[in-house]
């Protein structure tokens, strides 16, 4: 199953995978599952570590290759649909970043790994 990860459960994912939902962890940690990342929450990482909201345990650029190296991720980058879509849903979150996420998640008919319940107003698969 092809899984899209908020850009929290990534960093709970390598930083401290207790953290992640009982549902969460196990479809993360199961390699049958394609664990998706939006080229976006790469950009949010880059932003609150320069803006030094975010600490992580190696250098950015270090952590995020380990990070998609170990967990097998795959890059979804950011389509004209997408776009499209985004800019058609209401604004039950005011996070762009998440409602991106909301956006592809329903482009792609993907589910989200997330703890954010805010996301669930835009009627979408969400695991935690």
């Amino acid at each position: 199953m092809n899984l899209l990860l908020d850009t929290h459960a990534l960093i709970w994912a390598v930083e401290n995978p207790a953290k992640l939902g009982s549902v969460a962890r196990p479809q993360i940690e199961d390699p049958s599952n394609t664990l998706l990342l939006r080229s976006a929450s790469i950009w949010e990482l880059a932003i609150k570590v320069s803006l030094g909201k975010l600490t992580l345990t190696l250098p950015f650029e270090q952590w995020i290759t380990v990070a998609m190296r170990d967990l097998d991720i795959v890059l979804l980058p950011i389509t004209v649909e997408h776009t499209v879509m985004l800019a058609s849903l209401p604004w039950h979150h005011r996070d762009p970043f998440d409602r991106m996420l909301a956006a592809q998640s329903q482009i792609e008919n993907i589910p989200i790994i997330s703890n954010d319940r805010d996301l669930e107003a835009y009627g979408i698969s969400k695991l935690w």
